[in-house]
């Protein structure tokens, strides 16, 4: 939650001008000296030293801030989002301005002042308020404001507000270091490789046993009872309303496909693309040279490595377009394809390319396009519809209950018979009009809700909505051995094969250890795999869960046998080394910009945090009800 909100704030052009460096999150102060701030006025929610936040601030912030945030969740209006998220978010913003009410305080007693005229540049170099000539526009300006509901000279305020705070934690945030010991050994520790061999043994490659008698299965059914059991078994209806089942209701008018397909014309009506291996040199001999080596051993890695201190790009699929330089351009989309040219002398330097594909011009037209048209449209707008609608199915809930649905509402409704894990008496899964997620709460549902109860709406994962009604629920009960006898035979037979196969890995183990090296083994499906090699800095995918969790503690001859889903593993580590160096050139600087960032949040985090120390804020429980309430988002009205 907390890294969502701060996206949202940081995106948004208001939180650019508000948002201080870091957001306090990082800080929690709960909330405060509540009990002794009760009873005090209402237009002030928390008050820090000689700095207020009032309940206008708050409410301001909030009405200019949740309506973005709830697009950004896939719904139209504010009042959609769930009321604990309200809540949440509203205290989030709250937290905010008290964090910036803290560093005001602070700035006043060092006496810090931003001048007008600095206020002035920052307003004038702000993005969101320039005109088409790049400069500042007063129209937008003005437009902009109207928008958000704020005033000029409140804004004025805020910006004012804005760099005070900067002023007082850049010089922390800039102090941010790491030293050369620290990026040393966060290199090492994230670059040290392991080699590995191991052979994966699976249970289901074992041969099968005969059936044994009876009495064998019998004392294997005594031994295993809740493996032979019919599972509890319920019938429910059900009704489902999320993005998937809404899209098909959506329409689109042929007006608006046509202007939608005129707005992308250029995504409908492609030119001849042409996929491009490109190096840029400023030197001409270099670039004679490295075209007569492409030419003869035409690796185009090759090519890169040897091509120092020049540009090396690829361009898939470019356009005419893409390519800024006119020369470049023309000799590109004339040249044939596979052959190396060049060098080319352009504005930027000397030019040596390729073009390793040629695709024809081709255009799709209005009639082909509308499907792919409206479909997109319809996955775009159907989370913020399933939204909409999401309060008519609560009332023909409310109303008529699972009976009555709307046909218009995009609802889709299914009956039938499962156990917990989805699954019909024929041991299918359940034909249910959801998914993933949404599928197991659904089920979750049916399984927690006591028969006979009235339905009512669930909210479920990405916009997602449902009701449940429990007609019958059929009790678990044992099945007779005579009745499970085909199961039990089964399960004693897989049983067996896994126990072949624990017995093959167990020798393997044994030998690969006393070896300290990957011994043979004759196991029936054994699959080997040799000198796989992984770090922190690049796992290797094809190492099973099962062994990571013991390999990166390993050291060189030491063997280790487990148990994944349906294989017995064996490794065992043949090597441990850092490559030299340790990682290339770029990725050691931005290793060492992340550390030093990561060491500025922390010590920003800590100035802040000892400033609540110092001045703890107070805020007035009772003003942020009443300012919540009165925005319509999730207070509580106080009397």
């Amino acid at each position: 939650m907390i890294s969502y909100l701060r996206r949202v704030f940081v995106e948004s052009w208001l939180g650019r001008v508000t948002a201080i460096v870091i957001f306090l999150a990082f800080v929690g102060w709960g909330i405060g000296d509540v009990m002794g701030y009760m009873g005090e006025e209402t237009d002030v929610v928390a008050k820090v030293g000689q700095q207020q936040v009032s309940a206008d601030d708050l409410a301001t912030a909030l009405q200019s801030e949740l309506p973005t945030i709830a697009r950004q969740m896939g719904v139209t209006d504010p009042s959609q989002i769930p009321l604990a998220m309200q809540r949440q978010v509203a205290y989030q913003i709250l937290h905010r301005l008290i964090g910036q009410a803290e560093l005001l305080n602070t700035a006043q007693k060092l006496k810090v002042v931003v001048p007008d005229s600095a206020v002035r540049d920052e307003v004038f170099s702000l993005p969101y308020f320039k005109g088409a000539n790049g400069q500042f526009d007063r129209a937008s300006f003005n437009q902009k404001l109207r928008d958000r509901g704020l005033t000029e000279q409140r804004f004025l305020d805020m910006v004012r507000n804005d760099l005070t705070t900067r002023t007082i934690l850049q010089p922390l945030a800039q102090a941010g270091s790491v030293s050369d010991t620290m990026l040393q050994r966060f290199l090492t520790y994230g670059a040290k490789t392991r080699v590995v061999d191991f052979v994966s043994i699976p249970f289901d490659a074992q041969p099968t046993p005969k059936a044994p008698d009876d009495a064998v299965l019998q004392r294997y059914y005594n031994n295993h009872p809740w493996m032979f059991r019919t599972p509890e078994l319920r019938h429910a209806k059900i009704v489902v309303l999320s993005p998937q089942t809404v899209a098909d209701s959506i329409t689109l008018g042929e007006a608006d496909i046509k202007r939608i397909y005129d707005e992308q014309k250029s995504r409908y009506d492609v030119p001849e693309t042409r996929d491009i291996q490109l190096i840029t040199l400023q030197d001409q001999a270099q670039a004679t040279a490295i075209a007569n080596a492409w030419k003869v051993g035409g690796n185009w890695q090759a090519i890169q490595n040897s091509a120092k201190d020049a540009a090396a790009v690829e361009m898939p699929n470019a356009r005419p377009s893409t390519i800024p330089s006119a020369t470049l351009r023309q000799a590109i989309f004339q040249a044939p394809e596979g052959q190396v040219s060049g060098p080319l002398k352009t504005e930027s330097g000397w030019a040596v390319f390729r073009v390793t594909k040629i695709t024809a011009p081709h255009t799709t037209p209005y009639e082909d396009a509308k499907k792919d048209i409206l479909s997109q449209y319809r996955a775009a707008v159907a989370p913020s519809v399933a939204g909409e609608r999401k309060r008519k199915l609560q009332d023909a809930l409310a109303g008529k209950g699972l009976d009555a649905i709307p046909a218009d509402l995009g609802a889709v409704a299914a009956a039938g018979t499962l156990d917990a894990q989805g699954m019909t008496a024929d041991k299918e899964p359940a034909p249910l009009p959801a998914s993933g997620k949404l599928r197991e709460a659904i089920i979750h549902q049916i399984f927690t809700q006591k028969p006979g109860a009235r339905a009512t709406l669930v909210d479920g994962p990405d916009n997602s909505s449902f009701a449940v009604e429990v007609d019958t629920a059929t009790p678990a009960a044992p099945r007779t051995f005579e009745q499970a006898h085909a199961d039990v035979l089964a399960a004693w037979q897989a049983e067996a094969r896994k126990h072949a196969a624990n017995e093959q890995a167990t020798n393997l183990y044994l030998a690969t250890k006393n070896k300290q090296a990957l011994a043979t083994t004759n196991a029936p499906g054994a699959q080997m795999t040799r000198d796989a090699a992984f770090s922190y800095a690049k796992p290797n995918k094809n190492i099973p869960d099962a062994l990571m969790d013991y390999l990166p503690r390993m050291q060189p001859g030491q063997a280790v046998m487990a148990e994944d889903d349906g294989h017995f593993l064996v490794a065992v580590v043949t090597k441990l080394f850092v490559p030299n160096p340790p990682a290339p050139a770029d990725g050691v600087q931005r290793l060492k910009d992340s550390l030093a960032q990561a060491d500025s949040d922390d010590l920003v985090a800590s100035y802040v945090e000892a400033l609540s120390k110092r001045t703890p804020p107070h805020i007035n429980e009772r003003a942020v009800m009443a300012t919540l309430s009165a925005a319509g988002f999730g207070g509580e009205a106080t009397p």
